[in-house]
This record gives C-alpha cells, sequence and structure tokens, in this order.
C-alpha cells in the first residue's frame, strides 16, 4: 500500500523545517530565525518503526494573507491538509497559545483527520509547564517537544504511528514486479508507456503536462506479470503553484512508494539536469531499485554518443550500482532492452543470505579497515544481518549509532554491494545498539 502522508502544519517560525529535518536526521529544509522562510511545500520518504512515510513541511499559516504570494502560501497549505493521512500541528511554547494558533485548530477539527498536537521548543524538563495552555485546545493527542534538541521526537513519531491506516495483516506480497515510470514532465513518459504495451493506453502530446494522475496496467511479458505505473511529471516545487499540480505530485511520489522498481526517464537532449537527480534521490530515499532510461537518444548525433555515455558516467557516479539504457521510444529503438533489465533489478532486490555470509563480509571489511575514533571512542560492530523485510537492508548490532561515521557507512556499503551486488537497487545500513535488535530508538539508516 502506498506510504501514508503526515503533513507538518502550523503557523510561521515555530519549527516545522527544525521537525523535518531532525526526523530526517539531515538538512532538506532551510532553517532561519525569520518567518516565512518555507514557501513550497517539502518532501522526504523516511520510516519509523519499519513504516514507511511521506512527510510533508508546510509554510507558515496565515488565515487573512495579504498579498498574492501569501494567498497562493495558504492555498497549498490546505492542499497539504486535504491530501494528509495525519498531521502534526506545531505550535511554540515559548510564545504561548495565541489566536492565531486557535484559527488553525478550528480548521483542522473540520476536517475530521487524525490530529497530533506537538508543543515545541520544550527544551528540558523545567520548561514542561510552558505546554500547559495548549491543552485547553482540546485537539488531538498534545505533546511536548524540542526538535532543535532532539527531546520527545520518539514519543511524537510513536503516537503518529497509531494514528495511520494499519497494514494489512496476513497478506502475500504479489509475485509480479511493479514498475512506475518517472521524470520530469514531457520527456516522453506516456510515450514509452504504450511502446511497452503496444497500445495508445496513455495521452501523448508535445504539451508538457498531460498525463495527470498515475495510471496502472498489466503487462504479460513472456510468463512473467509486470504491473506498469505511468506518472504524472514531477515538477520542481517552485513550479507546483496549482491543485492539480500539487495532487499530480503526491501520486507520483507514492507511485515510487508503492513500486518495487523505478523506471527513470531523462531527455538525452537536455543531458541530464539537476532536477533529474533530484528525482533519483526521491527513488534512492524510498528504497526502490532504479534503472537510468535516456530517452530520445535519436537526437544524438553518432559521433558524439561515446563522448555523451562518458559525461553521462561522470554525472551519475553517486548512483554508479544503477543500470543505464539508451532508447528512442517514439522510433521503438532499444524498447527491447528496457524490461529485461528492469527485471533483472527487480530480481537483484530480492536476494537473500544466510545471516552467517552478511556476519563475515562485515567483520572482514572491518579488519581489513577498523573504523576512526570519534574523540576516545570507536565504533564496534557486535553482528550484522539481512533485514526481515527488505533484502536490501541490513543491520548491524553496534555499542553506539552515533559513532557511525558517514565516510564508513559509505566504505561498509561498497564492501557489501562488491559482494552481494543487489544491481540497481540502494542499499540500507541500519545501525541499531546492541540488546535492541528489531527496536528503533538508536539507530542511524543510510
Amino acid at each position: 500500500m502506498p506510504a501514508p502522508i503526515v503533513a507538518i502544519v502550523g503557523r510561521a517560525n515555530v519549527g516545522k523545517s527544525t521537525l523535518l529535518n531532525r526526523l530526517m536526521g539531515k538538512r532538506l529544509a532551510v532553517v532561519d530565525d525569520f518567518p516565512g522562510i518555507t514557501r513550497d511545500r517539502v518532501f522526504a520518504s523516511t520510516s519509523w518503526h519499519g513504516r514507511d512515510l511521506t512527510l510533508v513541511d508546510t509554510a507558515g499559516w496565515q488565515a487573512k494573507p495579504q498579498a498574492g504570494l501569501d494567498e497562493a502560501v495558504k492555498q497549498q497549505v490546505e492542499l497539504a491538509i486535504d491530501q494528509a493521512d495525519a498531521i502534526i500541528f506545531l505550535t511554540d511554547a515559548r510564545e504561548g497559545l495565541i489566536s492565531a494558533d486557535e484559527e488553525i485548530a478550528d480548521l483542522l477539527r473540520a476536517t475530521n483527520k487524525p490530529i497530533i498536537l506537538a508543543v515545541n521548543k520544550v527544551d528540558s524538563v523545567k520548561q514542561a509547564s510552558l505546554a500547559a495552555d495548549f491543552y485547553h485546545m482540546g485537539i488531538g493527542t498534545t505533546i511536548s517537544i524540542s526538535a532543535y534538541h532532539n527531546r520527545g521526537i520518539g514519543e511524537l513519531m510513536d503516537a503518529v504511528l497509531t494514528l495511520l491506516p494499519p497494514l494489512a495483516s496476513g497478506s502475500v506480497e504479489s509475485a509480479n514486479a511493479k514498475l512506475a515510470v518517472v521524470g520530469r514532465p514531457n520527456v516522453g513518459k506516456s510515450t514509452l508507456l504504450n511502446a511497452l504495451l503496444r497500445d495508445e493506453r496513455a495521452v501523448v502530446h508535445e504539451s508538457p503536462g498531460t498525463t495527470r494522475d498515475a495510471l496502472d496496467a498489466m503487462l504479460c511479458w513472456g510468463d512473467k506479470r509486470i504491473q506498469l505505473i505511468d506518472t504524472a511529471g514531477i515538477r520542481r516545487h517552485s513550479h507546483v503553484c496549482t491543485g492539480v499540480d500539487y495532487y499530480s505530485l503526491i501520486r507520483s511520489l507514492q507511485a515510487i512508494n508503492r513500486c518495487d522498481i523505478a523506471l527513470l526517464l531523462v531527455d538525452a537532449g537536455e543531458f541530464i539536469t539537476a532536477h533529474d537527480m533530484h528525482i533519483a534521490g526521491y527513488i534512492m530515499e524510498a528504497g526502490k531499485g532504479m534503472v537510468l532510461v535516456i530517452n530520445k537518444w535519436d537526437v544524438i548525433p553518432e559521433e558524439q554518443r561515446k563522448e555523451f555515455k562518458w559525461y553521462m558516467k561522470q554525472r551519475i557516479n553517486f548512483m554508479s550500482y544503477v543500470p543505464t539504457v539508451y532508447i528512442s521510444a517514439k522510433l521503438g529503438q532499444n524498447i527491447n532492452k528496457v524490461l529485461p533489465q528492469a527485471w533483472h533489478v527487480w530480481q537483484e532486490s530480492q536476494k537473500r543470505y544466510a545471516d552467517t555470509a552478511i556476519d563475515m563480509v562485515v567483520k572482514q571489511a572491518v579488519n581489513s579497515h577498523p573504523p576512526p575514533h570519534v574523540g576516545s571512542r570507536q565504533l564496534r560492530i557486535t553482528k550484522a544481518y539481512q533485514d526481515e523485510r527488505n533484502p536490501a537492508s541490513f543491520v548491524l548490532l553496534v555499542n553506539d549509532p552515533s559513532l557511525a561515521q558517514f565516510s564508513y557507512r559509505r566504505y561498509l556499503d561498497n564492501k557489501l554491494r562488491q559482494k552481494f551486488s543487489f544491481c540497481g537497487s540502494p542499499l540500507r545500513l541500519i545501525f541499531t545498539r546492541v540488546g535492541q535488535r528489531g527496536g528503533r530508538k538508536k539507530r542511524v539508516k543510510t
């Protein structure tokens, strides 16, 4: 099922972007003391206790916008609320309960959506009394947190999980591979879908943005069944200003979340843009396998193709594990290479190995190159094994997850990939404190 959407809503400068950055463990949203920094929604895929989530950071709510831009921002917040499965209503303990908070509370009550009231900037136990006024609103479950100091975040997210739709129990995963065709507007996604299906399943037009929704189609390929998901073009956030564009973006992200493999389509005539790589980031963060499909290959002169491929390899060196296919969907060139490559990536993503094999590779890597010291302390890895739910994830039991530095995580990632490949799939390393197997209180995921 698609990852549920959790929207972070509140007035300006209460710490919404700080909370998003805290939950993701990295700086995704710009944070500043000046109110109104966030104008567009910021989307991020994450997981909590094994449950995949799509987090949406919104701009500061204004009940009575003063300008055209403020009105557009207000509309975007309302759209985020409308599409959310659960809402974190963030307030500021230092400023106390003000009329703007009560106006937001009235708006949220009318939605009948599950709500957690998070009182932010309660930085210590001594400041707990600052949250007392907010209880009077009687909206949702109230939890005191400090996004900046990482206080109460676990309790907040545990409460959010209780409000989300339950996962299907006892269901059997389909043996069919699910492929999502994703990319910027007008790169040829629907043309590729039709070429694979040999049918005019999707409307194709030169005008960008023809596809507004995600379309599903079942394809029989030999004795295999593949579910194809066409999606609307993913625009840059600064260009997502209308309701229909916002819904298209949300559905595209949901398509990525529910697929097994994403076919990232790129226009060869434009090389590969920063936004193409941004979409690749969506796919990698969702932990999905990927095939990079360079479309409109026919527009590149024969004598320039070798140089093109060399520059492409340099450009995407951060995802060198992703296979690349060069095609012309319009002319049907190399279309027959897309499904075999996608199927190979899907098979790679399903591989299982004995715990002893995983543990041996990691310990050999540690013996060859021990973890660096952090002050007087050093990361110690007790055991490593494959995650039960996601074959491309590896759990490492350690003395302290905070000692797992980025460079060393990358080193272990490379050693695991050299041995086990997982072509096309991002590897996730989950560092868990010894004695918390299956727990998530102290872990670092990459």
